[in-house]
């Protein structure tokens, strides 16, 4: 029997094989954050193939780009592969393990929406907040809540930590993206937005005026310590994973996108500004194989100086939501732990 499409081989390499006993494919493609390139046809074995070198990650998530004899061409999940991550076939290491708080029971507690209008960017969103059955004037708020929710499994991760006792009780803010690459990319308007409508009506809602800590990842994590640096008065710690905090030496290849000036704007102001910043608490989180993975070193690295108390991690994954909810413990554990107290 012939091995799934992807395979660790040994300790040193990964495996991509295709079946293909009549030889109808004109070609095969790798695609993935992690690894690609070209399968090559095996006519013994009438098997497409290809070997990469073990990566500096537990997961790898994986589509094949499948190139017809008639010119035509599909992408596709592995057919041999049923783990998958939205349309993406998952490849686990021999020693990958889901986190533990998957397993726990959750706390009890209940969902609420909230609309908040946002005049500052003539726009809208709904809130959906998760609060415990035991009282709290503690609260964590994400962008790209439901994302972070459905795929990064913050909601589930909130009820089974606060259930076993690991973390304080709090109130989860799913913030949903609205308007995301123009709000995420270090807009001084939705930062506005943000400080002063949003969180305000959060805090009537829920009756606390404390301030509150921040999570995002990518553009979001970018919009949250932007909104952060703009308004820190409003915040107590920042969850940031893998953030677009672009620099023109390592990001280029982004410079397409239409607010790519503006980040680049931003990250610079942040790097060489002096010590001295309303520095909060700071997890920051990133893929050892990412693009991302330089710009967040030099972030950590420049809010430490400034006087931010920055924990930085590199985690065995890549750009992708799985990868940020594995990381949520211990690090936004230790971080709820230590604003929460």
């Amino acid at each position: 029997m012939e091995p799934a499409v992807g395979s660790w081989c040994g300790a040193t390499e990964v495996c991509f094989r295709l079946r293909d006993h009549d030889h109808r494919l004109a070609g095969v493609r790798l695609r993935s954050g992690v690894a690609a390139g070209d399968l090559t046809y095996d006519r013994g074995a009438r098997t497409w193939e290809l070997r990469v070198p073990r990566p500096p990650a537990d997961r790898i998530e994986y589509q094949l780009e499948l190139r017809h004899r008639d010119g035509g061409s599909e992408t596709v999940a592995d057919p041999d592969n049923p783990r998958r991550a939205g349309d993406s076939s998952v490849l686990w290491s021999p020693g990958y393990r889901e986190p533990d708080w998957l397993q726990l029971p959750p706390a009890p507690g209940q969902w609420r929406d909230v609309y908040l209008p946002l005049p500052a960017v003539h726009g809208e969103m709904v809130a959906r907040i998760w609060s415990p059955d035991t009282g709290t004037d503690r609260v964590l708020v994400a962008h790209d809540g439901p994302d972070f929710d459905r795929h990064g499994g913050l909601g589930r991760y909130t009820a089974a930590l606060i259930g076993a006792g690991r973390v304080p009780p709090y109130h989860l803010v799913l913030l949903p993206p609205g308007e995301r690459f123009e709000w995420y990319s270090a807009s001084p308007a939705y930062a506005r937005a943000l400080a002063r409508n949003v969180l305000p009506k959060i805090a009537a809602e829920l009756g606390t005026d404390r301030p509150v800590v921040g999570a995002g990842a990518s553009l979001g994590a970018l919009a949250m310590l932007h909104a952060q640096r703009r308004h820190p008065e409003r915040f107590a710690g920042l969850l940031l994973q893998s953030g677009s905090f672009f620099q023109p030496r390592y990001d280029r290849q982004e410079s397409g996108f239409r607010r790519y000036l503006r980040i680049v704007r931003f990250t610079g102001r942040v790097l060489r500004a002096p010590s001295g910043a309303a520095g909060v608490p700071t997890v920051i989180t990133c893929g050892a194989v990412e693009e991302n993975l330089a710009n967040n070193r030099d972030m950590a690295r420049a809010l430490a100086a400034q006087g931010y108390a920055v924990s930085f991690t590199e985690v065995p994954d890549a750009h992708n939501w799985t990868g940020w909810r594995d990381a949520l413990d211990p690090h936004l554990t230790t971080l709820l732990q230590t604003v929460f107290h």
